[in-house]
């Protein structure tokens, strides 16, 4: 049931998300409902979608989660890359938070080829 909690790839994304919602408590006002708000919310998508994910009862349904994850870290990166330009976060910031990324990212990756792996071994039903 709570096989995600034993997940590395969730409780280094839930980490992230964390550390991104204490980054844009730093940004000015004017970005509390505009890139703050986006940030916070592709941080949180990261690791919500692969617990539902992995929560579920099937794998096809856990490597859609996982895509979704995906998908929310490449926004994340993308909205990270804003904020640097915009000089909200500094240099350093924007490294270790899009390293991280990087690294979930590789992780989703792998996990969804372990999926498809399993999935190709199983004996098709007739």
């Amino acid at each position: 049931m709570n096989r995600f909690k034993n997940l590395v790839v969730w409780q280094q994304a839930l980490s992230l998300s964390v550390e991104v919602y204490r980054l844009t408590e730093k940004f000015p006002k004017k970005e509390v409902y505009g890139l703050a708000s986006q940030m916070q919310r592709a941080g949180v998508s990261v690791p919500s979608n692969i617990a539902e994910g992995a929560a579920r009862n099937h794998d096809g349904e856990f490597y859609h989660f996982l895509g979704i994850a995906c998908g929310s870290a490449a926004e994340l990166y993308t909205q990270t890359m804003i904020a640097r330009e915009l000089e909200y976060i500094t240099r350093e910031q924007s490294d270790k938070i899009t390293g991280e990324l990087d690294h979930i990212m590789n992780r989703i990756f792998k996990l969804q080829e372990q999926l498809e792996t399993k999935n190709k071994k199983r004996p098709t039903r007739s």
